[in-house]
């Protein structure tokens, strides 16, 4: 049974087509992996599906009843409300229940014989709704999902206004599973999630036995949960069977066929443009010079689409700096409360640290400790001399209007436009994305546009908190290549191991230093 259609749907921003009359079906428990480079529409499609955005052409029809579940990283969360509560309000409709069960009760002392027996069977049939849907057990439940996605280490009691933005992601997350829609819509949840919780969603996931679309550039939490693959790409979607491994077998496959399909008939066309050039002007083959003109006319020609830039990461190197890169004497990292125990940590030129572990332990604050952004409870950081420093944060708030040209001259105004546009070119983005404006941007152009800053800085150590979420598969790949590559010093925090293992000469699991239990 079909529960969402989609038809004929065409979209766009300005004179950017980012959808050209696509189809699409889902239906009762497919786990479908929706994939494509950044920017190609997929965060675009999940708005026009969920209603927040009206598409151009084309309907979408969803099947009666259906309950969807979207992670909207945009939600707003209410003061005054903990954790616990916004767990709890996934069974809002649970409640709602309850509430009329007890009025139907509360009729019953009044009733007559005939209205007693219809309150008995309706308050019979509630009771059923509420036991069948473990109403009796919502505690337990919201305990389990909160300890699977490590928000019991945050409090369950604590003000959901003081989450921070990872945080507030999972208490999302956790929320919607709860809710056990028909459809789940995921985009990008492993982003805000640290491996142990990666792997509890993944479980979760595999069981699920609803519907679900996911957008992820995380490829082997991907291939262990999805059955499908829908991949977008120049304007169009297509559908393959299977995971992501065998859709790019079979990609590849279809993309050797269809050029070599453009050759022939390259060679086709042009014998036959030859051949009315040389004979159109002679009467005796004047017919014949026709008939090909006639059978080029009508030529269903086969164009291939214009291959994607793909991004190159060079990083600028400076000067050398001194051996010592920071070394920390009993740095207790915090705000209110320390988030560490007395640090004694050590980094010397050359070293490339990953920091792993649990979100919410304070990965971030450390960083922002040894780079003096914030001060520590106690404690002292010293640093090296000669650092000349690049800064990739994992969170950029507020809203940003500069074009992608004008962010990068304000940094470099000694650049001529032509730099700069070529600057930006090098990291994947095309003439459309450079003259946009960042704020219309989706996550991993605006990644890209960052690291366009960062790579034409010249540099000899880099911080870098998540770089590679919202990056696309190629965009990924090329980092951690220009990482490795890199002959300076790298701090860099990072959940995916495929990445950080390559690049890193030594992990640091901040788990052995947090002051919160596990």
């Amino acid at each position: 049974m079909s529960i969402l259609t989609v038809k004929d749907l065409s979209h766009g921003f300005g004179d950017r087509a980012i959808f050209n009359d696509v189809s699409f079906r889902l239906l009762k428990g497919e786990h479908i992996g929706l994939i494509g480079a950044n920017g190609e529409g997929k965060s675009t499609f999940m708005n026009i599906i969920t209603g927040k955005l009206q598409p151009d052409e084309g309907k979408v029809e969803w099947s009666k009843n259906v309950r969807v579940g979207y992670l909207d990283q945009h939600t707003v969360l209410e003061r005054g409300l903990t954790i616990r509560d916004i767990l709890k309000s996934a069974f809002q409709y649970l409640f709602d229940l309850e509430t009329q069960l007890n009025d139907t009760f509360a009729k019953m002392g009044e009733a007559d014989p005939d209205q007693l027996e219809a309150l008995m069977e309706e308050s019979g049939t509630l009771q059923d709704i509420l036991t069948n849907n473990d109403f009796y057990v919502i505690d337990a439940k919201v305990e389990e999902v909160a300890r699977g996605l490590g928000l019991d280490d945050v409090g369950l009691d604590k003000d959901v206004q003081d989450l921070s933005g990872g945080q507030r992601t999972k208490v999302l997350l956790a929320k919607l599973l709860l809710e056990k829609p028909e459809i789940l819509l995921l985009d990008e949840p492993t982003n805000y999630l640290d491996e142990q919780h990666i792997e509890w969603l993944k479980r979760y996931l595999q069981e699920y036995e609803n519907a679900f679309i996911l957008i992820s550039h995380d490829i082997p939490f991907l291939n262990s949960v999805i059955n499908l693959i829908y991949h977008m790409e120049n304007q169009e979607l297509n559908r393959y069977v299977g995971d992501y491994d065998n859709f790019m077998k079979v990609y590849e496959v279809k993309k050797q066929q269809l050029e070599s399909a453009y050759k022939k008939q390259q060679q086709e066309i042009a014998g036959l443009k030859d051949f009315v050039a040389r004979n159109k002007a002679r009467v005796s083959t004047r017919n014949m010079a026709m008939s090909r003109q006639k059978k080029l006319d009508k030529m269903d020609v086969i164009e291939l689409a214009a291959e994607k830039p793909k991004p190159e990461f060079q990083f600028k190197e400076a000067r050398t700096s001194s051996k010592l890169i920071f070394e920390t004497k009993d740095l207790v990292i915090g705000y209110d409360e320390p988030l560490s125990r007395p640090l004694n940590l050590r980094m010397e030129r050359g070293q490339k640290l990953a920091l792993v572990g649990a979100n919410g332990i304070g990965k971030t604050t450390l960083l922002k400790s040894i780079l003096g952004e914030i001060k520590p409870i106690s404690g002292s950081v010293e640093r090296g001399e000669n650092q000349f420093t690049g800064y990739f944060e994992q969170e950029v708030k507020g809203s940003n209007y500069n074009t992608c040209i004008e962010e990068v001259w304000q940094e470099f105004p000694s650049f001529t436009q032509y730099e700069v546009r070529a600057a930006l070119a090098k990291c994947g983005l095309t003439t459309k994305h450079i003259e946009s404006k960042v704020e219309v941007l989706s996550g991993g152009e605006k990644a890209k546009v960052r690291l366009c800053k960062l790579i034409n800085r010249e540099t000899n150590l880099l911080v870098l908190d998540e770089p590679t979420n919202h990056l696309d598969v190629d965009a990924k790949e090329e980092l951690k290549r220009a990482l490795k590559a890199y002959k300076g010093s790298i701090l860099l925090i990072s959940h995916e191991p495929e990445f950080y293992q390559e690049v890193a000469t030594e992990v640091w699991n901040c788990e052995n230093w947090t002051t919160k239990l596990f």
